[in-house]
């Protein structure tokens, strides 16, 4: 991803790749080379996000008057493209990318008063309570449901495949407040002030990987405040929607890490023998297919560019979901192109090695270490945040309402 910059600049990306070298500590290093799916360890992560947070660069797609850096488009593609070099953990989405950006647009005063200084320094963190047992793409279908009872909800159903949520001390979600009409018109989006309400049970669900990443979340007769609304009752449905920009990409860049895959491909692929002689590297197949992942890369780089940079395109309603779509399955080709340069050495489960700070030494390379996991993560890519079925009809509909 090579991106000419002006001149002046160059002394911004000395200093970011200064900090970079100096700032984190090993656990943080080791924690964004053992990285096996969006989200990174997240002790390590959290602590990561604290250094930053005291540098002031941690959140550099918010507004300036809401702690942001207030750098220019340059600028940030700078930071992405040096962050990407040094191989740190990328931050947790959640809070910073998701609930932080939907509350500066829609929240109240004081909403935005109680919650972002938490977002922001990483005192607190948000899990996402979107999903349910029979409502994962078809997310209007949900069940689950909040009750008025004077200033409170009580609220009783399940959600699943909510991330972290057995590390979170806040989360937001999506609850049913009414039968009537549309689906989508008795949704309500809710902030919960904490995630260890009496009636509320949290189970981790051991993934593919062997991590514990995803959760399983109970509310039995759970009475929250009322104040933690976010919009109108039944009209959640509108703010999830605007959630949902941030979420598929419309603040964020997948292509620098995205790249730096490409290049742990080539590394381990100079170093693989090919079956047909000399290194895998050398091998015409490999050198089409990488070359035309990295090509797909650079153009998506041009694409996250419009996204930060304001241009009119990125304000069309189908870019999102574009962006998205085009996002997820490039992780997929970039992990299964891993997979294959690693070959037999990504079999090995090796959980111990992969934990951060264990000190277990693989028995391959780390490359091997990690190639298995993140393929194994990957797979849900297209599924979550709306499955690319889901996200190409979207972008039909917006094209086909544009041209009549």
């Amino acid at each position: 991803m090579n991106i000419d910059f002006a001149p002046e600049l160059e002394a911004f990306r000395a200093e970011v790749a200064e900090f970079f070298a100096t700032a984190p500590t090993p656990a943080i290093r080791e924690a964004g080379r053992k990285t096996t799916s969006v989200f990174a360890p997240f002790k390590e992560c959290m602590e990561w996000h604290r250094i930053l947070f005291d540098k002031g660069w941690v959140a550099p797609h918010w507004p300036k008057e809401h702690g942001g850096t207030g750098w220019s488009v340059e600028q940030r593609f700078i930071f992405a493209e040096e962050y990407r070099k040094a191989d740190l953990p990328p931050l947790l989405p959640q809070s910073l990318g998701m609930i932080g950006p939907l509350l500066i647009d829609l929240g109240t005063e004081g909403q935005k008063a109680r919650y972002l200084p938490g977002i922001l320094n990483g005192d607190d963190f948000w899990a996402q309570g979107y999903s349910e047992p029979n409502s994962g793409s078809d997310l209007a279908s949900l069940s689950c449901r909040a009750d008025p009872d004077g200033d409170d909800y009580i609220i009783n159903g399940s959600k699943i495949w909510t991330t972290y949520a057995h590390h979170a001390n806040r989360m937001f979600m999506l609850v049913r407040t009414s039968n009537e009409g549309k689906k989508q018109q008795g949704i309500t989006f809710l902030l919960l002030d904490r995630t260890d309400y009496p009636g509320m049970t949290i189970r981790p669900i051991i993934g593919l990987d062997g991590f514990p990443e995803q959760c399983e979340v109970f509310f039995e007769d759970v009475r929250v405040p009322q104040s933690g609304r976010v919009g109108a009752e039944n009209d959640g449905w509108s703010v999830a929607k605007h959630l949902l920009k941030h979420e598929r990409g419309g603040s964020g860049g997948a292509s620098p890490a995205l790249m730096r895959y490409c290049e742990r491909a080539r590394t381990a692929a100079a170093q693989t023998p090919s079956p047909f002689g000399g290194m895998l590297a050398q091998d015409p197949v490999f050198q089409r297919e990488i070359g035309e992942l990295e090509a797909d890369i650079a153009s998506l780089a041009h694409f996250e560019k419009l996204a930060i940079s304001g241009h009119e395109l990125a304000r069309d309603p189908a870019f999102p979901s574009i962006n998205k779509t085009i996002n997820s399955e490039l992780i997929q080709r970039a992990s299964t192109l891993m997979m294959q340069v690693s070959g037999t050495g990504s079999l090995a489960r090796q959980l111990e090695a992969l934990r951060v700070g264990s000190n277990v030494e693989p028995l391959g390379s780390e490359f091997d270490l990690i190639s298995m996991p993140l393929y194994l993560n990957s797979r849900a890519t297209s599924i979550y945040a709306g499955s690319n079925e889901v996200q190409r009809d979207l972008i039909a509909r917006s094209l086909a309402a544009a041209g009549a």
